[in-house]
């Protein structure tokens, strides 16, 4: 069985049709398209399936469905033709998402997944898997539409489960058990006259004030409204993390820090002064700062819990549903790709996918 392989590019921005871009006239070659490759050397790429397997996996990334993250579901593959499944989802800047795909221990086939961003020229290819059991993650430097797509080989089948949770892509930037926000971004400052531009944590005064990534230190300041400050450039990011009111700086401009390492102190300097302890936390990006909280939030947000449902077997709908600007009408049977919380993602007759509501299907028998 093959490794996870995680490839995650810089990307030029480029671009949302079904169209795939990968940068590089080199790149390396995905698990999914080295198994189209083979489909190709067998002669399979020229048969019915074979093209069907091809077309279902362009379809998926015409016409993914929505969901929202955190999230989680439970698919299975029919074997009566090829299929493929596009998850669309939007991610903001500073999370991380956590994504883990399980193969039924009693399934004997390879799930290849693969991640795209979506642009408006194309999707932009991130980083692929192929594993019984896979886990990795995805850090959103900017917010985005995202595309996971699922495919099995072809002419194999069986149930998988995933599940993808959110949470920060920095570490919490204060090292104290007795550390809280308290101030949020965007609020008043100056009776009015500015807006907050970063969050406050609150921690006794000489708390560490830590690296919230590993980086380089491109400034350490005294003096105006922030006081005592540091300023943090993080590894192969476009933003600075900015640190202010510290009692102490223990750090120098152009040192190199690891996350965790201790920059300064917790205090109350600058225009503080008046008030407890408290680290004001930015960042600030070219285009100018942005709210820190999604990037530092410790709660890991987990996907629902899925109720036990078949998979197998045909769906009926029992009530009416849309399905784009068309109506499909009761009796209408559906194939069953996937549950959720909230439902099931079917296919139509016409091969269209569909999301429906627990309530509007009888169940498979």
């Amino acid at each position: 069985m093959k490794n996870l392989i995680t490839i995650i590019l810089l990307v030029a921005m480029v671009g949302t049709s079904c169209e795939v871009r990968r940068p590089g006239l080199f790149a390396k070659r995905t698990p999914h398209e080295q198994y189209a490759e083979k489909l190709d050397d067998t002669g399979l790429e020229d048969t019915p399936e074979g093209r069907l397997w091809l077309a279902a996996s362009e379809s998926a990334l015409r016409d993914p469905q929505a969901v929202q993250l955190p999230y989680s579901q439970k698919g299975y593959f029919h074997t009566d033709k090829p299929r493929a499944l596009g998850l669309r989802f939007t991610a903001r800047q500073g999370e991380k998402l956590y994504f883990r795909i399980q193969r039924k221990a009693t399934a004997s086939f390879i799930l290849y997944a693969d991640l795209f961003r979506q642009q408006d020229a194309g999707a932009v290819h991130l980083l692929s898997a192929d594993t019984a059991s896979s886990e990795f993650s995805l850090e959103s430097d900017e917010a985005g539409i995202y595309i996971l797509r699922l495919q099995p080989e072809l002419f194999r089948t069986g149930e998988y489960s995933l599940s993808v949770s959110v949470g920060p892509s920095l570490g919490f930037p204060v090292s104290s058990s007795k550390a809280n926000i308290g101030s949020l971004w965007g609020a008043s400052r100056d009776g009015g006259k500015r807006r907050h531009e970063g969050i406050d944590i609150f921690a006794p005064k000489g708390s560490p004030a830590v690296a919230a990534a590993d980086g380089m230190i491109t400034a350490v300041r005294e003096g105006g409204i922030g006081g005592k400050t540091v300023w943090l450039r993080p590894e192969g990011k476009n933003y600075t993390l900015y640190y202010a009111h510290l009692d102490e700086q223990r750090v120098r401009e152009g040192q190199q820090v690891k996350k965790g390492e201790t920059l300064g102190t917790v205090g109350n300097t600058g225009n503080a002064r008046h008030t407890p302890a408290h680290l004001h936390f930015g960042i600030y990006t070219y285009s100018g700062p942005v709210d820190p909280l999604v990037f530092v939030n410790r709660k890991l947000k987990s996907a629902p819990a899925i109720p036990e449902k078949k998979l197998t077997g045909i769906l009926k709908l029992v009530r009416q549903q849309k399905a784009g600007n068309e109506i499909v009408k009761p009796d209408t049977q559906l194939v069953p790709l996937a549950v959720n919380a909230n439902g099931y993602i079917a296919e139509l007759p016409d091969g269209r996918k569909i999301a429906v509501p627990f309530a509007a299907v009888r169940s498979p028998v």
